[in-house]
This record gives C-alpha cells, structure tokens and sequence, in this order.
C-alpha cells in the first residue's frame, strides 16, 4: 500500500447526501477479486447514461475536474452494503483523500485499509472546499497527514481528527499484511520455539 504524508491535488466535487456504496460501484462491477480496473466504473449509474456514454453533467466527467485526487462530497458518504471494492474503485480512480461531513463506518474503515484517507470536517468547512472546487477547479488543495490540516494557499486551512494507529498505518504505507510483516521476526522466532518444543506439530 502507498503511504499517505503529503498530497498537494486538485479537488474535485460531487454535491450529493447518502452517496451508498452500489452507487459508488455497482453490483454487477463486483465479480473481481482484482482492486485495479474498476475506475472506469465507479459512480456508474449515474456517471453514464444507457448507452455507457458519460453524462456530460456529471461533475467527475467534466473536463475541468480530470485529474482530480481529492473529492469533496456530502453527508453520509459510503453508507450502505459492507463492499471493499468500493474504496477499490475511489482508488482506482485516481482519489486518494476524500473529504464529507460524516461517513459510513464499515466504508471509513475500508478506505484506510486501501490507502485512502477520508477526512470528516463540519459542513460549513465542507462547503467552503466544495465551492472553492466548483469556482477554481485548478486550485490546490493541500492534505497534510502528520498535521492534519487541509489547506489551500492562504486562504483557509481546517484541522481534522484522525485515530493515532490509523495516521500511523497510513504514514508508513501499511495495511493488515504489512502490519504482520512488521513482525515477521517474532514470529519466526516464535515457530522456531515451538518447532523445538513441539516439533511433532
């Protein structure tokens, strides 16, 4: 996993409440075990019309919002059914911070697990990003994991919370296998005792 220090990006907004995860990927996308391919499908029911041609209003499909890393959005983000592709498909992308007022907690949890950092600041903090990304969509935003603040040139800057493990987790690149691995030698020492204790094991 990519750890997350510093990312200075585009932001990009996407104005709807209650955004669920068939939204973010739908059903039919869930076949793979792959979490790369998915990008071209995320929001698809409502990035593209019957013909699979994209919505020329849909503000991801908007030619001033390509590149976007951050994504700015509403209340509730990530509710709905449990599915990590969803994260999977943020990611895929090209989002790696995405910022709301209030997330689902399953999906929460699975963004930080896939490298994504979801930032929950107040809904006046949140409207003032969403309509600095609507009226300047070229401006920066910088997200600074080991401060935590959000911040755009001199124009405003927001602290957020974040668990302590979790900072860490995401500051050193690591997800549930890299944490094991971190200790990969108590572990083998560990095998080694018990093979010598209980070698018929």
């Amino acid at each position: 996993m990519d750890a997350f220090t510093v990312l200075k990006a585009k932001a990009a907004p996407l104005d709807l409440m209650n955004v669920d995860t068939d939204i973010i990927i739908p059903k039919q996308f869930l076949k793979t075990v792959k979490r790369t391919g998915l990008g071209v499908s995320c929001f698809y029911n409502i990035r593209y019309d019957d013909n699979g041609q994209p919505l020329a209003d849909f503000p991801l499909n908007q030619p001033q919002h390509k590149g976007a890393q951050i994504l700015i959005t509403g209340d509730n983000f990530g509710c709905g059914s449990s599915r990590e592709h969803a994260p999977w498909a943020l990611l895929d992308m090209g989002f790696r911070c995405i910022i709301a007022p209030s997330f689902a907690d399953i999906f929460y949890n699975n963004s930080f697990k896939n490298g994504i950092l979801p930032i929950a600041l107040p809904q006046e903090q949140v409207s003032q990003l969403m309509q600095s990304a609507q009226d300047e969509p070229d401006a920066l935003i910088e997200v600074d994991l080991d401060k935590q603040t959000v911040t755009r040139g001199n124009q405003f800057s927001f602290e957020f919370e974040v668990d302590p493990f979790r900072k860490h987790c995401l500051l050193n690149g690591l997800d549930d296998i890299g944490l094991t691995l971190e200790k990969k030698s108590a572990i083998e020492a560990y095998e080694e005792k018990l093979s010598d204790q209980r070698g018929w094991v």
